[in-house]
């Protein structure tokens, strides 16, 4: 039997609350595969991991530091479920991508299978926050107000910031690294732009 597509249900609490373990958990192991292989990527992750290479500063701190002034225009222009969700969802990978390592054990990883596999993972997490009116702060919140008032496509405009990151990277992290970190946030980014448009996904919250 075909789904009627034409009216979209709204997720439930405990829809939300498991999209969310769930997706931020996704991105936080992204992010030790990045932080392995010495990569980095765009919006305030990679903001945050350029900084924890450059000064030693742990990337939970600094990622739920970068994202503290973000808050407000997510409560202006998105509403308050939306920004208690990426507070949740922020402080939840700020904690995982702490803990991570004393979970598994990452001696060894090859930079470009970090970099493509490290950009699916963050890449469909950031997907199931966006899908349940969430975000993992700093520009994906820029990012989703864009795309709600203006028709911007969320991952082409994150695109064109992790760019400018990236960038900034190469006077940060050997050349190669660099070039591997921009393959993974194609991945990362086309996952986003592909599959969160209008009528793609029909639940909300």
């Amino acid at each position: 039997m075909t789904p009627d597509l034409s009216s979209p249900s709204h997720h439930r609490w405990y829809e939300d609350i498991f999209a969310i373990f769930i997706g931020t958990m996704l991105v936080s192991l992204g992010i030790a595969f990045y932080a392995e292989a010495q990569l980095t990527t765009g919006s305030t992750a990679g903001l945050a991991l350029l900084l924890q290479y450059i000064t030693g500063i742990p990337f939970g701190w600094l990622f739920f530091g970068i994202n503290l002034p973000f808050y407000l225009l997510a409560y202006l222009r998105m509403g308050l479920p939306f920004t208690l969700k990426t507070m949740a969802s922020v402080a939840l990978v700020s904690f995982f991508s702490g803990q991570i390592s004393g979970w598994i054990g990452i001696d060894e990883i090859n930079p470009l299978f970090a970099a493509l596999v490290g950009g699916g993972l963050m890449g469909l997490g950031i997907l199931s926050l966006f899908r349940h009116k969430a975000s993992v702060g700093g520009i994906n919140i820029l990012a989703l107000f864009l795309q709600d008032n203006f028709g911007i496509r969320a991952g082409y405009f994150q695109l064109g910031v992790d760019a400018v990151i990236l960038v900034i990277a190469f006077f940060v992290l050997p050349f190669d690294r660099v070039i591997y970190s921009i393959l993974g946030a194609l991945v990362l980014n086309m996952i986003i732009a592909l599959n969160h448009r209008p009528g793609r996904y029909v639940g909300f919250s």
